[in-house]
């Protein structure tokens, strides 16, 4: 982690209602920052694999990533990683776009202390939201 990136997938999630969801982080990087779900890419899975793996670790739901629509490319830079706070990351993350509307009440809860809807006007103001979620949000088309 000190001489190379990490290859992560974000799962941007919005309901029939076009509010997106986002968790209250409970872990370094961004740390007490509402984000979206997501997660990194393990060494030798594929990103298939990886995406199915995050929507059922981090939504508790089995999908597909040919049911998502791609949002694009984009890199995160911390101080600090999940790792050790002492060590920066450096995130290259494929986003993608799902359409669900899941209970929050029965989100797991390993990597985030609360669950919310937002809409997309309140998440893109508030400051509790984590910038590079705000970068996601900013190219969401509005309803």
């Amino acid at each position: 982690m000190k001489s190379t990136p990490l290859v992560s997938i974000d799962l941007i999630v919005l309901n029939s209602r076009n509010e997106v969801l986002l968790g209250l982080r409970t872990n370094a990087p961004a740390r007490d920052s509402w984000f979206v779900p997501g997660g990194r890419i393990y060494k030798n899975e594929s990103i298939a694999a990886a995406f199915g793996r995050l929507c059922l670790e981090e939504l508790g739901l089995d999908s597909r990533a040919d049911c998502a629509e791609p949002l694009g490319l984009f890199e995160h830079l911390y101080p600090d990683s999940h790792f050790d706070d002492r060590i920066s990351t450096h995130y290259v993350v494929a986003a993608f776009l799902l359409r669900l509307d899941p209970d929050t009440a029965g989100l797991p809860d390993s990597q985030h202390l609360h669950w919310r809807w937002w809409s997309l006007d309140a998440a893109q103001a508030d400051k509790a939201v984590h910038p590079y979620t705000q970068d996601y949000l900013a190219r969401l088309p509005r309803r």
